[in-house]
């Protein structure tokens, strides 16, 4: 049986079609959201061949196997292919170790199963609630820690994938030009960043969307400028963020350190809010409180704190 490459979309289909057999019960014709049959989804990865998917459906017709069943029984798919083509077909966008150059700290798009995943999505309810569903204008927060090593950087990571899985456009910058990290853990080029938009360039030559994760995209840091302080504080960087707000629903901004410079004082401003992390049996009580008292100077509304074990 030969199929037309260029058809991969409806290949599954018609081979059930041609064996006299319905779906398997694990293959529905259509989602609520219209999605392809999981055999056409792991072609498009290229997990499965068209031969290997002829065979799986030729099993799961013979055994009356649902077709991740067949898939597993013939060791062509492991359980963690079939988890990721099940989001797919519902547009929740997971990422399956091994297909993929993201991090392993960010557990929100390998693992939303997790107990970590559910408090982050408990997290962006409550911001939902206290911040970006307050009012329309209300689109921009700044993630804040006292030191380095609180898990900002991590915090940010992983809340900008809920609310892309959610659904929202968002976009996460990396607007620490002093140690970035969200390039490294999203695998992209630091070439071009905030610092390059900062001394002019359009945004959108600088921002970098996230394949594996659809409304996601990153503007990392870029090339790291010798006057960090001076470029945040440019009328540009107000200008810049009033264009990505008609582009985006929801910006994220990872900040320096607050306690070593006033990089993420100047970034809360701009951003009109801020969520405070902590490090468990780590941070100290008078930086943060110090924090607290210079994020209030800059007329920077702090929306809440939390606690990071990470």
């Amino acid at each position: 049986m030969n199929a037309p490459i260029g058809n991969r979309d409806s290949f599954a289909e018609r081979v059930l079609a041609s064996q006299g057999a319905s779906a398997p019960q694990s293959m529905p014709q259509s989602t609520p959201h219209g999605g392809k049959l999981i055999g056409a989804i792991l072609m498009d990865e290229g997990r499965l061949s068209i031969e290997d998917t002829e065979k799986v459906l030729l099993l799961a017709e013979r055994k009356g196997l649902r077709f991740g069943e067949a898939a597993k029984a013939l060791k062509m798919l492991s359980e963690d292919d079939i988890q990721f083509a099940l989001a797919r077909q519902f547009d929740y966008f997971r990422v399956t170790p091994g297909h993929s150059t993201l991090s392993g700290e960010l557990i929100a798009a390998y693992d939303p199963d997790s107990v970590a995943a559910e408090g982050l999505r408990a997290l962006r309810s409550q911001l939902m609630l206290r911040w970006f569903g307050a009012s329309a204008l209300h689109q921009t927060l700044a993630i804040v820690s006292a030191d380095r090593g609180e898990g900002r950087s991590w915090l940010a990571a992983n809340l900008a994938i809920v609310f892309s899985q959610l659904g929202e456009r968002t976009l996460l910058i990396d607007a620490d030009l002093r140690n970035p990290r969200q390039h490294g853990l999203f695998g992209i080029d630091n070439s071009t960043g905030l610092s390059t938009l900062l001394t002019g360039r359009r945004a959108e030559n600088c921002i970098q969307s996230i394949p594996q994760l659809r409304d996601l995209s990153i503007l990392p840091a870029g090339m790291l400028p010798p006057n960090p302080q001076e470029l945040l504080s440019r009328p540009f960087f107000d200008l810049s963020l009033a264009g990505l707000r008609k582009q985006y629903d929801v910006i994220l901004m990872d900040t320096p350190a607050a306690s070593l410079n006033a990089d993420a004082q100047t970034i809360a401003a701009r951003a009109g809010c801020a969520l405070l992390v902590t490090q468990k049996d780590a941070s100290r009580a008078a930086s943060i409180r110090r924090v607290l008292s210079d994020m209030r100077e800059t007329g920077a509304q702090v929306v809440g704190s939390i606690i990071s074990k990470h």
